[in-house]
């Protein structure tokens, strides 16, 4: 099906978009991991939500693996980008693997609050969604004491052994506006509640939320691009269908229903923090087929964060996502 030219499209990019850091550096360990010490390197859980970096890996000699013990011993492993609970790394060393932490530093930077929180004797309120592995690898940093909240409804249903010693934080692919509701109502519930001093929601997703957010001032649809099990980019398609904006994920170009974009005017395209920038040209090509006319780049804030591999991997790489849009800081605010 082709869209009249009569009603031609223009396309709007959000930015920024796609990869942040800590994706790019994950894919950057499995990928010197293999270099340096030859196929098969083995990858617990998808080093990323994505399924065309995972394909990509597997083709250079990656091996995914849902539990270590489909680990030869004394082999190499990756974990993957979302962190691991404590048991996993200590089925790891009794194994003999080698070991290289793909775990975003914003996530180990979780689980060192949830360790300083339970030190200070404080119960631990878990702000995420079940079954995610960032939320299965932080609640994990602890034997017990961290109850999961995944809405304001289930604060309502918390028990603690004792209001007075209580703490949250928070899985760092959440919606903002989200969290900041469970927060709150934590914060009615219980007043002498604490959390983090700086947000444990990542720079990554908070740039990509905004941009969604300004960019659905501009247009009549919006595609996200992402995997259905990415987090990050699930909450970009939520974030502008609450906008009341008609909005769709997809994992590639293959997947756009030209229906969607019959009629429309103003097409808005996203990526999840897990996307790579191909998959977005790709649906922009498939755009053009379907009468797109123009392609306009909105700014954003720019990202130069920078997070190094770990020790034991050669060479200068560390990751950096591109440069778009306003300037910004590590923490994702404008400066």
């Amino acid at each position: 099906m082709t869209v009249p030219a009569a009603e031609s499209i223009d396309v709007v990019l959000a930015n920024p978009r796609g990869f942040c850091a800590g994706v790019d550096r994950a894919i950057a360990i499995v990928e010197q991991a293999i270099a340096q010490h030859g196929a098969p390197i083995y990858v617990r859980h998808e080093v990323v939500h994505n399924r065309a970096v995972v394909e990509d890996l597997k083709a250079k000699g990656a091996v995914f693996v849902d539990e270590l013990d489909a680990v030869p011993r004394g082999a190499t492993v990756v974990f993957s980008a979302h962190g691991v609970s404590k048991a996993v790394r200590a089925d790891a060393d009794a194994r003999g693997l080698t070991v290289f932490d793909a775990t975003c530093p914003l996530v180990t930077k979780v689980h060192v609050e949830v360790a300083k929180m339970h030190e200070q004797g404080r119960e631990i309120v878990m702000i995420g969604h079940r079954g995610h592995p960032e939320v299965e690898g932080t609640m994990g940093q602890l034997d017990g004491g961290v109850h999961l909240v995944e809405s304001v409804d289930d604060v309502g249903r918390l028990h603690v052994a004792d209001p007075q010693r209580l703490a949250y934080v928070t899985q760092t692919t959440l919606s903002v506006d989200d969290a900041a509701a469970i927060v709150e109502a934590l914060k009615r519930r219980f007043p002498a509640i604490t959390g983090p001093r700086k947000d444990d929601i990542c720079y990554a997703t908070q740039n990509r939320q905004d941009a969604v957010k300004t960019m659905t001032r501009a247009v009549d649809l919006v595609i996200v691009v992402g995997s259905p099990n990415s987090s990050n980019s699930n909450r970009l398609r939520e974030v502008a269908a609450n906008r009341g904006v008609p909005s769709y994920m997809i994992g590639d170009a293959s997947e756009l229903d030209p229906a969607w974009v019959a009629g429309r005017r103003r097409v808005g395209v996203t990526a999840g923090a897990s996307a790579p920038e191909v998959l977005v040209r790709g649906v922009i090509e498939r755009l053009r087929e379907l009468g797109a006319r123009s392609v306009t780049e909105l700014g954003g804030a720019v990202e130069r964060v920078v997070f190094a591999l770990p020790p034991g991997l050669r060479g200068s790489h560390a990751s950096r996502m591109p440069e778009v849009g306003g300037e910004g800081d590590a923490s994702g605010k404008q400066r």
